[in-house]
């Protein structure tokens, strides 16, 4: 017998026919997307709301990259060794960038994305971060961990002012706080003279809050025992009165801009690095979380996060790509999110988040894994959201299977209280059959999907097909007939013939049943071979097939030659050998590589056929064989010969066949 296995598309579809199904659909809009960067680092991340561009800080490369807002790239300006912080001017016609590389802060062009100006700010400054209040320029400035001892405490403040015909550096500007490191720098919305600073590297946590009226920075309040570890971002509420931090721990920390006290948290993960204020003081609070979310999004006066989001791995590594310190900025006068992360392998992505503000409901479906075909089955589930859902909520259900691809509308289900809904159906094609269901969103909460796979069982087809078991000689025509029974709507049979050994499957006819459900087909037999009918199936009823062994013998023929006569002896006629003369035996069966035949010679003796040796003899690709005797000495003898196949001697593609006796005698 051979074997058969399955090709690996059928063996799949018979896994995902078995298994149980869940399906949940929920997460980003669809609309959210990403784009690869030509970065490897972010330090500053600015949104340009007149020019819809978007430019990003690149320490490592030393340069600074714009985009639009779906991430292509618009133009890069380089030979910004170190750049870091980005500040935008009030009309966005330059951008300024500290570069500690070049203890200078270079103006850029936000039109031509191109270097316009470059101002030197002092030997060993190292400015990194930038804003803009009180009509000057304003950078944190001094020595980091990667370019200072850790123990130093040598950061400040510095001013740049371009109103005179002269820029005007004046550093030195806060030389009591101790800011370990460069401080990030905030200016206040509501009040262009409001300053902000905070220790970005270290250990240490230093808050200052400074009125620039005068043009010199005059701090009016200060928290230096708070907190213990650096601070990665800062921002102010729209309307000046709060800051909000990002520092080591599971919450951004609020603060009142007067006088520093902290006046509450907002949760986030436990490594925050990144914190942006819309201007309708909805808050996003970004942590570097590999394996949390990432970003929380609070609206105005929450306490709750309205939407999270957790960025997925694009690198080698198992956690999610990071989020670095300020790469969290909102979309001026819109509603967009931007994000800009990093992953292990030093590769740099735009997140483009279409409805933070919205609530992400989370849908969940559920059906049977496997169920009858015609009998009613119940799908249900939940949705669920962070801005719960009314009861009566209209959810669509849409009901895809093998007569209906393209999916059939079910009608519109509420939902009910808590959340939940539930209905029945009666499946009426058989096969996958997936039940989705859809909300469609609205103002406060993103649309949401979700769908379950039901196996539903198929009807089983009756079919068979005649002619197994039976053997025949070699070059005998057998008719098939395949009868197929009740079905749906398919009434077309195949019938396949596999030739036994290396003959390829073909096949013999395909058609649809006559009245009676009977298709037949005619094979002339070569060798031993199994048909198969096969019915593809319906919506209704399945796949069937019914097989037919019928085994062939070989075909075999004996001739002898070189005889001089005929003699009758008995009833037998022999053919007549001079003993001199050595008889050719030439035998043949039908062809198969490497097949032999075996000789059977017997003698006349003591009133009976006596058997002497038989031996096997190769065929040639012809399937002939050609075997001499010796007659010396056979004078008097009768003999008798013949050729057999033997099944399984050589190869099994032919039943075991007996050629007819051929009878010699020998004469001197």
């Amino acid at each position: 017998m051979r074997r058969r296995t399955l090709s690996a598309a059928t063996a799949l579809a018979v896994l995902f026919s078995s298994a149980a199904l869940v399906a949940v659909t929920a997460g980003p809009a669809a609309a959210d997307s990403s784009r690869k960067l030509p970065l490897t680092t972010v330090g500053d991340v600015v949104v340009d709301g007149v020019h819809h561009k978007i430019f990003i800080s690149d320490p490592n490369l030393g340069k600074v990259v714009a985009t639009d807002y779906s991430g292509t790239v618009l133009g890069t300006v380089a030979d910004l060794p170190g750049v870091t912080g980005l500040a935008l001017s009030d009309d966005a016609g330059r951008l300024y960038a500290a570069v500690p590389g070049a203890d200078a802060v270079v103006a850029l062009d936000t039109a031509s994305v191109t270097e316009q100006s470059r101002y030197a700010i002092g030997e060993n400054t190292r400015p990194r971060f930038l804003a803009l209040a009180g009509g000057k320029i304003w950078f944190g400035y001094g020595a980091d961990a990667n370019n200072g001892a850790w123990g130093d405490d040598d950061g400040d403040i510095g001013s740049l002012d371009l109103s005179g015909a002269e820029p005007v550096v004046t550093l030195d500007q806060d030389t009591e706080t101790d800011y370990s490191g460069a401080p990030r720098l905030v200016t206040s919305p509501a009040d262009p003279n409001a300053l902000a600073a905070a220790s970005s590297y270290h250990n240490r946590f230093a808050l200052a809050a400074y009125d620039v009226t005068t043009g010199t920075a005059v701090r009016t309040a200060r928290n230096t025992t708070a907190l213990t570890g650096m601070t990665s971002d800062l921002a102010y509420t729209p309307d000046g009165t709060r800051l909000i931090t990002a520092n080591p721990g599971n919450v951004h920390h609020v603060w009142q801009a007067s006088d520093l006290v902290e006046t509450g948290t907002y949760p986030s993960e436990f490594h925050p690095t990144a914190v942006a204020v819309a201007a309708d003081g909805t808050v996003a609070a970004g942590a570097d979380a590999p394996y949390d979310d990432d970003v929380y999004v609070y609206r105005p006066g929450a306490k709750t996060a309205v939407r999270t989001y957790d960025f997925p791995s694009t690198g080698t590594s198992s956690g999610g790509d990071d989020l670095p310190s300020g790469a969290l900025a909102w979309e001026p006068g819109g509603s967009r999110l931007f994000a800009v992360t990093t992953n292990y392998d030093n590769s740099v992505r735009l997140h483009v988040l279409s409805e933070p503000l919205k609530s992400a409901p989370a849908l969940t479906v559920k059906a049977p894994a496997t169920a009858p075909l015609d009998k009613a089955l119940t799908v249900s589930g939940s949705l669920n959201a962070t801005l719960p859902l009314p009861v009566g909520t209209p959810l669509t259900v849409t009901r895809y299977d093998a007569g209906d691809p393209n999916g059939k509308a079910l009608g519109v289900r509420p939902l009910a209280s808590g959340g939940t809904f539930s209905f029945t159906d009666k499946p009426t094609a058989a096969g996958s059959v997936t039940y989705k269901v859809a909300y469609a969103g609205d103002a406060d909460h993103s649309a949401a999907a979700g769908s379950a796979r039901v196996n539903v069982a198929y009807y089983k087809t009756p079919l068979t097909l005649d002619r197994n078991g039976l053997t025949v000689n070699h070059a005998t025509t057998v008719t098939y007939t395949a009868t197929l029974g009740y079905t749906y709507k398919n009434r077309v049979v195949e019938i396949w013939a596999d030739p036994w050994g290396t003959e390829p499957k073909r096949l013999l006819k395909r058609g649809t049943v006559d009245s009676k459900g009977k298709l037949s087909a005619s094979l002339k037999m070569s060798k031993d071979t199994t048909v198969t009918a096969v019915f593809a199936g319906d919506t209704r009823y399945g796949r069937a097939e019914a097989k037919s062994t019928v085994r062939t013998r070989a075909g075999v023929s004996t001739t002898l030659s070189r005889h001089y006569k005929w003699t009758k002896i008995g009833t037998t006629w022999y053919r007549t050998f001079h003993q001199t003369t050595d008889p050719l035996i030439t035998t043949w069966h039908n062809a198969y590589p490497g097949r032999y035949t075996r000789l059977d010679l017997q003698v006349w003796y003591d009133g009976a056929w006596r058997s002497g040796d038989s031996q096997y003899f190769p065929l040639n690709s012809k399937g002939m064989s050609y075997v001499t005797l010796d007659g010396d000495g056979a004078a008097g003898y009768r003999f008798r010969i013949r050729s057999v196949y033997v099944d399984g001697y050589t190869d099994y593609v032919n039943t075991t066949s007996y050629g007819p006796w051929q009878y010699f005698n020998f004469t001197r």
